[in-house]
């Protein structure tokens, strides 16, 4: 079974019902239709109801069980909606009439409905903006009360036969937080940890990366990742975990038992945390475009209930994965 398959099954498991906030997108619609058809999840649309029903009537999937369509327009949830978020934006001078305005958008109207258990996870940004994406998810659906901040990370999935190892590992962050402290980036590691086990059901190994290993190079940068991984010890004692680390020591056992001898993760690191956005948006790109990793993401961390972003690029494959990948980050 491949990583990826085992986040599809248990998927199917959870039986969760995920709402698209770009129901009229047709790669969004392609891919609810295939999550029903393989029974990933239960899918909310969002939009437009003609529109959809057109969409989905062409498809051959207008009366495909499991599909729902909401139109903020005319919806039965409105009302609730609408005043869910007045309570919750009046603080920020939001009146009852720029509330009814601002539900109308698919993005708000989505992570309201999350909120308020009407659906189990929400996915956009096919054709919107990362930054309205994560900005709608803290605003509405706030972050999880042991979390201080949201982060991301991709799920790089290695099924390829030159790939020498097979698996699935965490890149994070690669997709939103630009310059993490010491104390950031351990609870970036440590959100991690618990998302590759969630997702995966295995035991994360953290390797905390720098240019350095064990003291090979100083300064300032390396300093900060030997500060996040004593913090990161302290957060969460049990957790397998060892830096500063270069990649090679952290992926590779014969480099690890030369750079790193007694390294808690051995060279078999499956949870990697870069010290910047940089270095991880540049690493996970390099490992999809050279070394032919499938990347799954960006997954959001951190937040209270499971939302979302996907790329302005992304195809219906990608949509498909990451309704799985939603649902999964809902189970209970």
């Amino acid at each position: 079974m491949t990583p990826l398959q085992q986040i599809m099954d248990n998927a199917v498991r959870l039986n969760r019902k995920i709402v698209l906030s770009e129901g009229e997108d047709p790669r969004v619609i392609e891919a609810a239709i295939r999550a029903r058809q393989r029974q990933i999840a239960r899918i909310v649309l969002v939009g437009d109801s003609d529109r959809i029903v057109s969409a989905l009537t062409q498809a051959g999937a207008d009366d495909l069980d499991g599909i729902e369509i909401q139109d903020p327009a005319n919806s039965a949830h409105l009302a609730e909606l609408t005043n869910t978020y007045y309570t919750l934006r009046q603080h920020k001078g939001v009146t009852p009439e720029i509330a009814a305005q601002t539900v109308q958008n698919p993005h708000v109207f989505a992570a309201l409905m999350v909120r308020l258990g009407h659906a189990d996870g929400t996915l956009g940004g096919a054709v919107t903006a990362t930054a309205e994406i994560v900005r709608t998810a803290i605003q509405v659906i706030g972050t999880a009360p042991d979390a201080k901040m949201v982060s991301s990370f991709f799920l790089m999935l290695l099924n390829q036969d030159h790939h020498p190892k097979q698996g699935v590992l965490v890149f994070s962050d690669a997709g939103l937080v630009i310059e993490p402290n010491a104390s950031e980036m351990a609870q970036i590691a440590a959100a991690s940890a618990v998302s590759f086990s969630k997702l995966m059901g295995e035991t994360a190994k953290v390797a905390m990366l720098s240019f350095s290993t064990k003291g090979s190079a100083g300064g300032e940068k390396v300093s900060k990742v030997v500060e996040a991984t004593a913090l990161l010890r302290d957060m969460a004692p049990d957790l397998i975990v060892d830096g500063e680390l270069q990649f090679d020591a952290a992926f590779v056992p014969e480099v690890a038992a030369a750079k790193a001898p007694g390294s808690a993760v051995e060279g078999e690191a499956n949870v990697f945390i870069f010290p910047n956005l940089d270095a991880g948006n540049i690493a996970y790109k390099v490992a999809q475009r050279i070394g032919r990793a499938r990347a799954v993401g960006p997954v959001l961390q951190g937040l209270a209930q499971p939302a979302n972003d996907l790329s302005r690029g992304c195809t219906a494959d990608d949509i498909f994965d990451m309704i799985a990948v939603t649902a999964v980050q809902s189970g209970r």
